[in-house]
């Protein structure tokens, strides 16, 4: 026979567990609705902002070489004698180099608008036209009596020869290409996603 004293206890006991079922019941309702009216917001910043100093930092690079065009030309000169001619030939070799100054870009040059950018480069340009390596220049044929003057003439045409051959369309379209690949690569890295480049 079940003695009175086990009989309250069990009912305090099953008082106790429904007690504790309802006091979380409770709670996880409270947490739910809590839950439920926080709002989380995640607000996108598609803005970039370059700084002064930065674009600062860019045109202080100056000179970008964008395409170098290596040449070798061989003139010759003759003078007419009365009874032989003299010659001069001589080889001459040069590295043109093409890019732009960023000395030269107008104000304004870069314009960013979110995650767009719009970059205005100068023209390229012959960036030394003191190409020639006349530490390289050597004689092929000589003879006769030759002045400086004479030399710095033959000189003068290798240079105009050089740059003939070295500032093409082509070498100059080489060249916008290759600096607009460097100028879209800098500016990605920079988190612009639209990069449009265009030049004075």
């Amino acid at each position: 026979m079940t003695s009175p004293n086990f009989k309250v206890l069990n009912a305090l006991q099953l008082i106790a567990i429904v007690v504790g079922i309802l006091l979380v019941g409770i709670a996880v309702m409270w947490l739910y609705r809590g839950i439920k009216q926080t709002e989380i917001g995640i607000e996108v910043n598609d803005r970039i902002d370059i700084t002064p100093e930065q674009i600062q930092q860019i045109k202080d690079i100056g000179e970008w070489e964008f395409l170098s065009v290596s040449d070798e030309q061989l003139v010759d000169t003759t003078r007419r004698g009365i009874f032989s001619d003299d010659h001069l030939v001589r080889i001459y070799y040069g590295t043109m180099r093409l890019g732009i100054n960023m000395k030269q870009v107008e104000p304004g040059w870069l314009k960013a608008e979110g995650d767009s950018v719009l970059v205005t480069l100068p023209a390229i340009q012959l960036l030394d036209r003191d190409f020639i390596d006349e530490a390289r220049t050597r004689s092929f044929h000589e003879s006769g009596s030759w002045s400086a003057r004479d030399r710095e003439a033959l000189f003068l045409k290798a240079h105009r020869q050089m740059l003939r051959h070295g500032l093409t369309t082509d070498n100059i379209a080489e060249a916008r290409k290759n600096g607009e690949a460097l100028f879209l690569q800098m500016m990605h890295s920079m988190g612009f996603k639209h990069v449009r480049i265009r030049w004075q």
